[in-house]
This record gives C-alpha cells, structure tokens and sequence, in this order.
C-alpha cells in the first residue's frame, strides 16, 4: 500500500511543478505585452510633449511680429516678460518621458535662440507610420534622438518689385478731319 500512494504523490507534484511552469511562462509574456504597451504610452506622451514644445516657441516667436525672436531659455516659454501682463507660452517645463532627464535643446547659430527640443533617449521607436504632416520624418527616425520638434519661422516673401503700372491707352477714334 506504501508503494501506491507514494506513486501518486510523485504525480501530483509534477503536476504542480508543471502549472508553475505554465503560470510563469503566462506571466512572463504578459510582462512583455506591458512593456510595449509601456513604451507605445511613453512614446505617445513624447509626441505630445515636443509638439507642446514645439507650439510654445511658435507662440513666443510670434508673440510680438514686429521684432520677432527665439526664447533663450525654456523659462521664456513658462513665463514671457515682454508684455506688462506675463504670457505662459507653456504650462511648466515638462521632462522627457522617455529618459526622465531634461529635453536637448536646439538653438539657433545666429542668435542662440531655442527653436526646438528633442530626446536623447537611443532607443529605437516602435511607432513608424500615422505621424501627423509636421513629422513625417519621424517615420525614418533610427532612434527617439532623430524625433526633432522644430519651429521654423516661415520665410518672408520677397517683396513684389515696385513697377509704376502702365499707361492708360487712350481711347482710338477715327482720323480727325480737318473743318471745311
């Protein structure tokens, strides 16, 4: 009788040992599945942080048409002095969602204004298509760096060359016939 029932035991134990295995193998793959899903979220939130970047130095550039500049720091877009009342271009100076670090700031040569942000997160986007017109570059992106949200002023057009219209022709009517 010892026998029989020590028979039974081995095989109730390697069934448990079996629906371990299982339930760490289902764990295992629903870790993934959250990890992507983790990265898809974060992914989305750096879209909408540099867009956000992106509109508030729009914003500030165009704030005063006249003498338009570039923000030299992110706290010109938190809070713009220029005017007698200060304009909030950007709700609060948001972080990478990506690395959790600060955001890599683009200046302009010229005059070291900010015109935009990006990451440097090395990763590699999972998101390569469906970008909005703005960034359809990303789609090529090798890494969350190459996702550039960049303002660039328009250019103005040239002026229309200042030409005096023409001359009026004078009606034509028929040869003058001298008085009889």
């Amino acid at each position: 009788m010892a026998s029989g029932s020590s028979a039974q035991g081995g095989f109730s134990y390697l069934f448990v040992l079996m629906l371990i295995a299982t339930i760490g193998l289902g764990l295992a793959m629903a870790g993934g599945l959250w990890q992507t899903d983790a990265r898809r979220a974060r992914e989305a939130d750096l879209l909408f942080i540099g867009d956000q970047y992106r509109q508030a130095i729009r914003s500030y550039y165009e704030l005063d048409p006249g003498q338009p500049k570039l923000p030299q720091t992110l706290d010109d877009l938190t809070g713009d002095n220029r005017r007698p009342t200060p304009v909030r271009h950007l709700r609060r100076a948001y972080r990478d969602p990506m690395t959790g670090g600060e955001f890599v700031l683009i200046r302009a040569r010229e005059t070291q204004g900010i015109f935009g942000v990006h990451s440097s997160a090395s990763g590699v986007p999972l998101k390569t298509a469906g970008f909005a017109a703005e960034y359809d570059t990303f789609a090529d992106a090798t890494s969350y760096s190459e996702w550039r949200f960049v303002f660039t002023p328009a250019t103005t057009a040239a002026p229309e060359p200042n030409v005096a219209p023409a001359a009026k022709p004078e009606p034509v009517t028929g040869p003058e016939r001298a008085p009889e």
